[in-house]
């Protein structure tokens, strides 16, 4: 029998630890998008970890700016940033708060909702591929830049909520490079994802962008 995922709320304590210890125990855990259609629920199943000052591949690596601000806390609010001119991508922020360090939301299985996440990725070619990848998984979630800095720990009704969900055995969880990153900060195997779950995003290396003359 398939336990019943719990729908508490993570704690703020849950996000107030390293982004390393944060990330993998995110797996299996539930994210609510709350919209005026209706609810949306995504259980996680890959994530990469992105540690500040301390992670070349952060946005916070150089320090603060108007852009990474959420990033240095408090821990458990949302970070959404803006890439390649098309897509949203969002994070969970981590402590302890002035240390910037997030989860990036890689891919998930929608559990409630799908009707709605639909409308959003047309292009998915099955339920399985909703939110399969970042930018993805915000589009079907309908996230975007307004909900940067959303407290995601709260009972509240509030757009964006992690509840407690059922956490996944440390045997089912696998890690290795982040996908794109590059530079010194590929060599973080700060990815994680469940073992054989078929919401998990395809691993692509980096690969430079051309500059445009």
């Amino acid at each position: 029998m398939i336990a019943t995922p719990d729908r508490t709320p993570l704690s703020r304590e849950f996000f107030d630890r390293p982004v390393l210890d944060v990330a993998p125990d995110l797996l299996g855990r539930i994210l609510v998008r709350s919209t005026p259609d209706g609810p949306i629920a995504l259980r996680l199943t890959e994530v990469e970890a992105y540690d500040g000052a301390d992670d070349p591949g952060s946005h916070a690596y150089r320090g603060r700016t108007a852009r990474n601000d959420v990033m240095f806390g408090p821990p458990g609010h949302v970070y959404v940033y803006f890439t390649y001119g098309m897509w949203f991508c969002m994070n969970l922020v981590c402590g302890p708060e002035g240390k910037a360090s997030a989860v990036l939301l890689r891919a998930g299985e929608i559990i409630e909702g799908a009707e709605l996440a639909r409308t959003r990725r047309l292009s998915a070619r099955n339920d399985k591929e909703l939110a399969k990848g970042p930018a993805r998984l915000a589009t079907a979630l309908n996230v975007d830049r307004s909900l940067d800095g959303t407290d995601a720990c709260t009972s509240q009704d509030t757009p964006l909520r992690m509840l407690t969900g059922t956490p996944i055995p440390s045997d089912q969880v696998l890690n290795g490079p982040r996908t794109g990153v590059g530079g010194d900060g590929a060599v973080h195997p700060w990815r994680y994802w469940v073992s054989n779950d078929p919401t998990v995003s395809p691993y692509r290396a980096h690969v430079p962008r051309r500059r445009r003359s």
